[in-house]
């Protein structure tokens, strides 16, 4: 039985946060009612109440689950070479594609600031670690490098997603990585 309800709750939740996604295609958060949320996702405000205290709370659950799948996948990796630069780069597009409509939304005009500077946070602190560790560039150019390198890929991707993901992953991957290697390779 208990089952049962985890698979409701998990439905509910996901179609909660679809509906915030669809919504914020076209409008900020600070427009958004729960009322909209409620009348998209078929679910009476009460069961939306169940599952959040209001809209921010959803929309602040939704990027956490979305930063920590980003997480989790950058520290998979050792990055004691390219190929595992260039593998994390093929996952981390595999899961933007995956969850297009998330990432593109929360990426635009409408989602938010903090999540973009999170994820791009987390991105560089990778990077950084990466260089420092396995380049033996130093910290305080490895910071100016990979201001450059995840700044310019969060835009390239950006732009993928406009262009409807137009390449592969793989190719998205390829290109973004030809990019930083060749760049990288004047410092080291």
């Amino acid at each position: 039985m208990s089952e049962k309800l985890d698979r409701r709750k998990q439905y509910t939740r996901m179609v909660l946060k679809n509906s915030l996604i669809e919504l914020l295609q076209d409008k900020p958060i600070n427009m958004i009612s729960v009322k909209e949320i409620c009348h998209i996702a078929d679910i009476n405000r009460s069961t939306f109440y169940a599952h959040y205290t209001d809209l921010y709370d959803l929309l602040q659950q939704l990027e956490e689950e979305i930063i920590q799948d980003i997480k989790g996948t950058l520290t998979s990796y050792t990055y004691t070479n390219e190929e595992d630069s260039l593998a994390v780069t093929i996952k981390l597009l595999e899961y933007i594609a995956e969850h297009s409509n998330s990432c593109q939304t929360l990426f635009s005009e409408h989602g938010s600031p903090s999540f973009q500077n999170e994820v791009i946070h987390i991105a560089q602190d990778c990077a950084i670690d990466q260089w420092v560790t396995y380049n033996n560039i130093p910290p305080h150019i490895a910071e100016y490098i990979s201001l450059f390198m995840v700044n310019g890929s969060i835009r390239v991707i950006q732009q993928w997603l406009k262009n409807g993901m137009d390449q592969t992953p793989k190719e998205m991957a390829e290109i973004i990585h030809e990019f930083s290697e060749r760049g990288i390779a004047s410092f080291t």
